[in-house]
């Protein structure tokens, strides 16, 4: 396998944009990150699209990908056409690197685009909810519910209270008002967060990701070509991990998580552990799952992830930041675009180039992004880890 790097990268705004379909949000993340890799869009020799519930939303089926990357100008490659819930957009940047990583080409484009906003949000609950087992959403039990019954028996383990995920809202809320393409660029407080509307006991208003547009883009090439386009730093892809979940009785806890497994299978195929971790952007759909996710992906012990948010371990100038982009609680959750907005964050990040909220001196990135629910599991887990090179 030859090694692979990210020479550009680019996205639209998260946001509610009814003016905009998914050709215009594809077309700003697409040309972005052709401009960030100074390189001409003809050098594109294949493209993976992650979109997760645009036939629901707009009726596009089948040929979104094509759609979208026609109207930017793009025509004449394969084009992959990706869904996988919440992890499409890392599911697609997989594709996009084992393309290159193989030797099938040696430039790749992943983008990922989702168009929620419908002015009919029963419609877009119904979409969202489809992506997991069809009988739970036919039950009426929708994702957070299911978070939040998760969370209650976290909470009853582990002892911790509304106030330890208020925090994490807290800080992320504070990231977002640092990211110009974050959807709420509010920084909150801790009532205002306990104080908003409750959703599903504990999860308030603003724990819970909203129904955002947007898209992202990322440009992936072989590494021994790569400084022919570009003379900034490099990001290699030292690992790009996905699962499905795993078989496991309702009762046993002997099993690690999905995401510990994938996280695990990362670390081993990048070389290090979760102690070289210099800055993480993870899933958190729910502010509960950033707590989760510190322990299932080593940052922390099991039960230690309270005191890592009161210490204030996680935050842009903390020991190991945590979502600095926002999160998907600040930045938006566009589904099939979120991981492709996590890898283009964590790239500026290690360029030098994330502006306010840049964190110090960093070599080592990973992405956490899952998605859909699946027989007590999550659907899909995948876990990409990002170095800097010279």
């Amino acid at each position: 396998m030859r090694k692979v790097v990210i020479i550009g990268v680019g996205a639209h705004v998260c946001g509610k944009m009814l003016d905009k379909s998914l050709r215009d949000l594809g077309r700003v993340a697409i040309w972005d990150a052709i401009s960030d890799a100074t390189i001409d869009a003809k050098e594109i020799q294949v493209a993976y699209v992650s979109n997760s519930i645009a036939g629901l939303i707009t009726g596009q089926e089948g040929s979104r990908g094509q759609t979208v990357l026609r109207a930017s100008g793009l025509g004449g490659i394969p084009v992959i056409n990706v869904e996988n819930a919440c992890a499409g957009g890392s599911t697609a940047f997989r594709g996009a690197y084992l393309e290159v990583a193989s030797g099938a080409c040696d430039i790749a484009l992943a983008l990922g685009v989702e168009k929620m906003f419908c002015d009919d949000t029963p419609r877009v609950v119904r979409a969202i909810a489809s992506t997991s087992e069809i009988e739970l959403s036919k039950m009426g039990v929708q994702f957070t519910a299911l978070y939040a019954m998760h969370t209650r028996n976290y909470m009853q383990e582990y002892g911790l209270t509304p106030e330890h995920f208020a925090k994490v809202v807290v800080k992320n809320s504070y990231n977002g008002s640092l990211n110009p393409y974050a959807q709420h660029r509010t920084p909150l407080t801790i009532d205002q967060v306990l104080n908003s509307r409750m959703i599903s006991d504990p999860l308030t208003l603003y724990m819970c990701a909203s129904i955002s547009d947007g898209a992202a883009a990322a440009i992936l090439c072989a590494e021994d070509i790569a400084r022919q386009y570009t003379a900034k730093p490099l990001v290699e892809v030292s690992a790009c991990k996905l699962a499905s979940g795993v078989f496991r009785g309702r009762s046993d806890t002997t099993i690690p998580t999905l995401s510990e497994i994938v996280a695990q299978s990362a670390y081993k195929e990048a070389g290090i552990s979760p102690e070289d971790v210099d800055l993480a952007e993870v899933h958190d759909a729910m502010a509960p799952a950033e707590l989760m996710e510190y322990e299932e992906l080593g940052l922390c012990k099991k039960g230690e992830a309270a005191r890592m948010i009161d210490e204030g371990r996680t935050k842009i100038d903390g020991d190991i930041p945590v979502n600095p982009s926002g999160g998907l609680t600040a930045r938006g959750h566009p589904i099939g675009a979120t991981g492709l907005y996590q890898v283009a964050e964590c790239v500026w990040q290690l360029r030098g180039e994330a502006g306010k909220r840049q964190v110090h001196n960093p070599r080592v990135a990973l992405v956490q992004n899952r998605g859909g629910f699946v027989e007590g599991d999550d659907a899909a887990a995948a876990v990409i880890i990002l170095r800097r090179r010279a």
